[in-house]
């Protein structure tokens, strides 16, 4: 007769080991990094680097170093709510009693209940956020001069983003946990396929029927930025839907273009903050930035990429969603006659993030690696020079750090620290081939 296994043997419990080791190597990384990059920004406060001493004042460059740091603080208080909501969803039993609820209020149906519960996990999660989003609006936004939302617009985009995630999220999570409970062990390959087809209706909407939701387009008025915009386009062979113009002020004084769409309804999308900040030619530039995401197929490679991520998690939640221990190991003991999708979605994407923080890095570098990809082709198709004014001119009027810990930057950021990107762009400026 062999022997009981010991508690430490038992998966579920190894598993819920696991699953708090992660969670406590994430957060004590994130709170390692968050001090270094505070104060590598406070030691190197009193003097701007003298790489930019000539053009950035030295209260504009405290101001970014005090931005810096209260942005790290504030993500300290974001970072600790998230990881006490997510213990208390799962180990500490939050699930399991907002379960026990759905279950009494809807006995005989088992779908809609799993439904109800992943609704409610995620208003739960929205209402906790939504203090911590009004203070970083209202309050470390505003304190810095960035804000200039007003609190009704505050809710009426509240409304309106809530409405969009009812009226999108809701039908998909329905979808989903249909295609969980009917389609058979290959649930999971159907379910990519919807959420493909969700991700490209969603992009081809989002720019003639969601953005305007919130945002006024109005096309880029004749003068010398379109002359030499449109000029840039013809000499790049890219055409587009149409130049617009966003009015990004009415919420933030920070500044911004971007493409969006596929194909024929590209659209071309500047903040009017930015125009107002820089010339035509540094206009030019930032376009050619953007042009060369778009030469080097940067969007459609992550897209893709994002597709085959999705795909490898769902063929894990596949099999995890068939293990005792995954439901056990994180504080859920479903009841005969539960549907099992429900439970499975809400602990695979509550849990996942902690496993996969330590792949942060490496989405860094590729993104820092498209960044620098993108200001080589504009150096050729523009001017570098311009393009380094431009930015020097955004990294002052968005309060960028110049002085950035290395560390956290290799961990977090996706463009790459100012003094490296500037330094590579004056190389240019002087003839020397720039590699991406």
């Amino acid at each position: 007769m062999s022997p009981e296994p010991s508690l430490l043997e038992q998966p579920a419990l190894q598993f819920t080991l696991l699953f708090l080791a992660s969670v406590v190597a994430a957060t004590a990384t994130r709170v390692w990094l968050a001090t270094r990059q505070a104060r590598h920004v406070v030691r190197h406060r009193s003097a701007v680097p003298a790489q930019f001493a000539e053009r950035i004042p030295l209260p504009a460059h405290q101001r970014a170093a005090d931005y810096t740091v209260a942005r790290v603080r504030l993500g300290l208080v974001e970072s600790a709510v998230g990881t006490a909501l997510l213990l208390g969803f799962t180990v500490l039993g939050g699930l399991e009693a907002l379960a026990g609820l759905a279950r009494s209020l809807l006995p005989d149906s088992p779908f809609w209940r799993q439904l109800l519960l992943v609704g409610t996990v995620g208003a739960i999660a929205s209402l906790i956020d939504l203090p911590l989003a009004w203070y970083r609006q209202f309050g470390l936004e505003k304190r810095f001069g960035f804000n200039r939302m007003t609190p009704a617009l505050f809710a009426a985009d509240l409304a309106k983003g809530t409405g969009l995630a009812v009226a999108f999220g809701l039908p998909l999570v329905a979808a989903v946990l249909a295609l969980m409970e009917r389609a058979g062990a290959a649930w999971w390959l159907w379910t990519w396929l919807v959420w493909v087809g969700f991700n490209l209706v969603v992009l081809l909407l989002y720019p003639t029927v969601i953005a305007p939701m919130f945002n006024r387009f109005v096309p880029l008025e004749p003068g010398p930025v379109r002359e030499r915009v449109e000029r840039l386009l013809a000499r790049c062979g890219f055409g587009s839907k149409g130049l617009f113009v966003m009015d990004g002020s009415k919420r933030s004084a920070h500044g911004n273009a971007y493409f969006t769409g596929f194909g024929r309804s590209k659209r071309i999308v500047f903040f009017d903050t930015l125009l107002a900040r820089l010339s035509p030619d540094e206009v030019e530039a930032v376009l050619a930035h953007e042009l060369g995401h778009f030469t080097h197929r940067h969007i459609l490679k992550r897209i893709v990429a994002s597709f085959a991520i999705s795909l490898a998690g769902l063929a894990l939640l596949g099999w995890l969603s068939r293990q005792p221990w995954f439901y056990q190991g994180l504080g859920v003991t479903p009841q005969p006659g539960d549907l099992l999708g429900g439970y499975a979605l809400l602990l695979f994407f509550l849990a996942l993030p902690s496993f996969t923080f330590v792949l942060q890095p490496l989405s860094s570098w590729l993104s820092r690696r498209h960044e620098f990809e993108a200001d080589a082709y504009a150096a050729r198709q523009s001017s570098a020079e311009d393009l380094g004014r431009a930015l020097v001119k955004l990294y002052e009027d968005n309060a960028s750090t110049l002085t950035p810990d290395p560390v956290h930057s290799a961990f977090y950021d996706s463009h790459p620290p100012a003094a490296i990107r500037l330094a590579r762009l004056a190389r240019a400026a002087h003839g020397r081939p720039l590699a991406a």
